[in-house]
């Protein structure tokens, strides 16, 4: 049996002014891995790709993987990139495979298209119409008509952080391939809701997603394939942002539409719970100061300010406002900012520096901009910024931060990097010689994945309202084509007539 495998992996912020080219899904290679190269850096990883190759390594299949392309979140995908990754795609569906799993985002916006995946998967079934087709989405996807008709079966997330990256993938491509062993008839049923959760109320830890994935988990139990539970991507001002739900049954329509009903309306009922309130910036760092002491490191969460959702990850005001107070023993990650770390590498370690740090990168969507923050340190350390994943979330794979410099002003220890990347493994900090569980303070440009490497560590978690693309007030962002009404934009009490 010959399997094709690959990757079109980006979740779009079409606030975002940060560039989305080809470069971007090219791990900072000249393009993205492919064959050879892309199955043994992903073979026995936590990733959707690695549970892929799982799956098709127990049924003694033959893979190929003619483009694995994952971006980190950002502003629309140029076209020409988007028609690169297609163009491969597409053309190893056209050559015959028997089956093609396929590891989507679900919340790509190019310049030319709202639903990305949706339209590969359409020119897939172009070449390749009955071709049997496994995909695996993020939790934040925006679901479209598109993508359910023309994929065989859907599997989602069920973590936030994600954690579940290899077992979703793995079980989107067994249930695939033992429906292609005539053991099955996979079936699925679809909906979504009029309402943007706030990703900072979309943790699986909190309420009330917990409960959520919880009854998506005890209905696979009860005769389902599969089910997700998308509670989607709110910084994507497209049509279909929000929340949604895919069920997988075994040739059983009827429980596959009663398990989705039930799912929606148990999201809806609890929609006031997805709505977050920040607080004034001043106020939470204040209460870090107040909640410092010897047991372990506050976390003060620049959230605003997000890569993972897109953000430029280098705005200023949260730490700005840690240096206002005074806060000593911080750390800090981190920083884009390949300008300054040129400036830094130039200098060398132990020389001391003024930069002018932060806000290079205009936020047309925001009517405040962030200022740049001048700075007198020394620089401590410079790095290559690679450093291997060992946490549950991309476990096996390496983190490529580009090249990193460790800037020191004495109470405030700031990594800063040429790379956009998560801070969700501690490896972001240890790598460079810095023991984040040994801090008064750390300062991290994160969401919900922090959890996955940090909660072990810290001692008490203050979420900071700073500035950004990412930010947790829609008040600050101007949606125009987002479907209308909508919760919590509009009053919304009822769902008579709304639901798509």
């Amino acid at each position: 049996m010959q399997i094709v495998i690959a990757t079109m992996s980006h979740e779009t912020n079409t606030f975002s002014p940060v560039v989305t080219d080809l470069a971007r899904f090219s791990s900072g290679q000249a393009s993205p891995p492919s064959g050879v190269e892309a199955e043994s850096r992903y073979q026995g990883t936590a990733s959707c790709v690695g549970g892929f190759l799982r799956a098709a390594e127990e049924i003694g299949a033959s893979v190929s993987l003619p483009i694995v392309a994952a971006a980190p979140p950002s502003g629309p995908v140029e076209d020409i990139a988007f028609e690169y990754i297609c163009n491969a795609i597409v053309a190893a569906a056209a050559e015959g495979p028997d089956a093609m799993l396929l590891d989507l985002h679900g919340a790509m916006v190019t310049r030319s298209f709202e639903d990305g995946e949706g339209e590969l998967l359409r020119r897939i079934r172009v070449v390749a119409p009955e071709l049997p087709i496994a995909v695996a989405l993020d939790m934040h996807a925006n679901l479209y008509p598109a993508m359910v008709a023309h994929a065989s079966v859907i599997a989602g997330y069920q973590t936030y952080p994600h954690i579940d990256m290899d077992e979703t993938a793995y079980k989107s491509g067994r249930v695939l391939l033992q429906a292609l062993a005539s053991e099955m008839e996979p079936v699925m049923s679809w909906g979504n809701l009029p309402m943007l959760p706030h990703v900072m109320r979309q943790g699986t830890d909190d309420f009330p997603n917990k409960a959520l994935q919880q009854r998506v988990r005890e209905m696979e139990s009860q005769g389902a394939l599969m089910v997700s539970l998308f509670t989607g991507f709110p910084h994507a001002d497209i049509t279909n942002a929000g929340l949604s739900v895919v069920v997988v049954t075994d040739g059983d329509q009827l429980l596959a539409d009663q398990f989705r009903d039930e799912l929606l309306k148990m999201a809806w009922d609890q929609r006031a719970a997805f709505i977050y309130d920040p607080e004034p910036l001043e106020v939470s760092v204040a209460r870090a100061v107040e909640l410092a002491d010897q047991a372990g490191p506050v976390l003060l969460l620049d959230h605003y300010d997000n890569t993972a959702s897109g953000g430029t990850m280098d705005t200023t005001e949260v730490l700005r406002e840690i240096i206002q107070q005074g806060l000593e023993d911080v750390a800090v990650f981190g920083f884009y900012d390949p300008l300054v770390v040129e400036q830094l590498v130039s200098a060398g370690i132990g020389a001391e520096v003024s930069i002018l740090l932060g806000a290079k990168l205009p936020m047309p969507a925001l009517t405040e901009q962030s200022r740049p923050l001048q700075l007198t340190g020394k620089v401590k350390l410079i790095s290559d910024g690679q450093f291997p994943a060992t946490v549950a979330m991309s476990r096996g794979l390496t983190m490529n931060m580009g090249k990193t410099v460790v800037f020191s002003t004495g109470h405030v220890d700031i990594v800063i990097i040429s790379r956009h990347i998560e801070p969700f493994d501690p490896g972001c900090f240890k790598s460079l010689g810095i023991d984040p569980g040994s801090r008064r303070y750390l300062m991290l440009k994160s969401r919900i994945h922090y959890r996955v490497g940090f909660m072990p560590i810290v001692k008490h978690v203050v979420e900071c309202a700073g500035r950004g693309v990412c930010t947790s007030d829609y008040s600050e962002l101007t949606f125009r084509h987002v479907r209308r009404p909508i919760y919590p934009l509009d009053g919304i009490n009822s769902l008579a007539g709304l639901e798509n």
